[in-house]
């Protein structure tokens, strides 16, 4: 009777192997259900925007814990740059790293979260707006009315970008009369009322069009992506401040379903990542700019302050674009009276509150300041 109570080796074998098995069953569950997403940036791989990209991708892929992952292609690699907002609604991309002005052809509206001077809201302010005073539920609505079932997530704060590159400085705005130039977004209607020839290029083609004589003038971004691109190569003239498009941010877009989906967790993973990639963009940007800007001098590079009056003629410009693009399209009434309202708030407390950092490096770093 004890041997048949005694557990034989093979008996035991068996038991360690059911045991085993057991075991291993949870993990192979967490491996089937990993879920990879398929992105596309609108940005050439070697383009600082394409790195910003990767950078988000990175750090939902941090905190997910293996169990999702986002791979990130280049511009092209699927579908052209201008077309990333079809591909992810349409699910051919799971989804993509770009601008919001990008998709103006669609709905004008659209362009009012890049382009223009956003009522003097700089653009983390403009970022304030989208997250805590209404233009995330009104972008929401935009995607809607067009029919576009995706997840918006606004990030990253540009900073203000130059008014262009040409090959003549321009010192008046009689000079931009027939000019050939590239913009994108409502920045495109601001320089035709300023007498430009204007054609939206995407970016990966704007030097090689500059070279051949396609194009006379251009802007981009910064001087990061404009030195990577290649304008020092093809010419020598930067003009710096404009109000065509000084409030712009990134979109990291998804495809509604492949994101609702998700477990929640993995949703507050991307939640949270687009929050910790914003500020590290633009902190990022600071320190890459500034040392591209010192680069693109060495190179040769001359800039130049765009003279005020030009400034103030692309004030009068937007002040004609919003009134006429307001009487023929409700939504973008909509939006621009929602951006005004919050920027009248926002701006004078900024305005009163924020000391002029000019006047202090200019006392260490100005003409007079003292040298230790």
């Amino acid at each position: 009777m004890t041997d048949n109570k005694t557990p034989n080796r093979r008996s035991l074998l068996k038991g360690v192997a059911v045991a085993a098995g057991a075991m291993a069953a949870p993990m192979v569950a967490t491996a089937q259900t990993a879920t990879t997403l398929r992105f596309q940036s609108t940005w050439p791989a070697k383009d600082i925007f394409h790195e910003y990209a990767n950078d988000f991708a990175k750090k939902v892929n941090d905190m997910a814990s293996g169990k999702l992952k986002i791979e990130v292609l280049p511009a092209g690699s699927v579908v052209p740059p201008f077309q990333l907002l079809e591909a992810v609604n349409k699910g051919t991309l799971d989804g993509g790293h770009g601008v919001v002005a990008y998709h103006y052809g669609k709905q004008s509206a659209l362009a009012l979260w890049g382009s223009g001077p956003a009522f003097g809201m700089d653009p983390n302010m403009v970022l304030a707006w989208h997250n805590y005073g209404g233009g995330k539920a009104l972008l929401d609505e935009i995607y809607k009315s067009i029919n576009m079932d995706v997840v918006s997530y606004l990030y990253g704060p540009m900073p203000t970008q130059p008014f262009g590159w040409f090959k003549k400085p321009i010192s008046k705005v009689e000079q931009m009369k027939g000019v050939k130039f590239r913009t994108v977004g409502l920045a495109v209607d601001m320089y035709t009322d300023m007498g430009a020839a204007v054609n939206p290029l995407p970016g990966g083609e704007i030097v090689p069009a500059l070279d051949r004589g396609l194009i006379d003038g251009a802007e981009f971004n910064n001087a990061t992506s404009d030195r990577i691109l290649g304008f020092p190569d093809v010419t020598k003239n930067c003009m710096l401040q404009s109000f065509h498009q000084s409030g712009e941010q990134f979109e990291i877009l998804f495809n509604k379903t492949k994101l609702t989906a998700l477990a929640p967790e993995l949703r507050s993973v991307i939640d949270y990542a687009v929050q910790a990639a914003s500020a590290d963009m633009s902190w990022k940007a600071i320190d890459r700019n500034s040392q591209d800007y010192i680069e693109l001098k060495k190179q040769g590079i001359k800039f130049y302050k765009t003279p005020d009056a030009i400034l103030r003629a692309q004030l009068a410009s937007w002040d004609k674009i919003i009134a006429k693009k307001g009487g023929e399209n409700p939504l973008f009434k909509k939006v621009i009276e929602s951006q005004k309202a919050y920027a009248a708030r926002t701006t004078e407390w900024q305005n009163s509150y924020m000391v002029d950092f000019k006047m202090a490096s200019n006392h260490y770093f100005g003409k007079g300041a003292k040298k230790a």
